[in-house]
């Protein structure tokens, strides 16, 4: 996996966001698939069948 350099106020951010020991990686994958999933929403949003 590639290294990121990320500034203090994003730690800060990123911390407030963890759960339960939830580590950095799983925390960026679960936000990943969320916007993921909001993209697919809004692209199919305007389909009408």
């Amino acid at each position: 996996m590639p290294q990121i350099e990320v500034s203090d106020e994003t730690i800060e951010r990123l911390d407030g966001l963890r759960e339960n020991g939830e580590s950095y990686d799983e925390l960026i994958d679960e936000l990943i698939n969320i916007l993921e999933a909001e993209e697919r929403t809004m692209f199919h949003s305007g389909d009408e069948y």
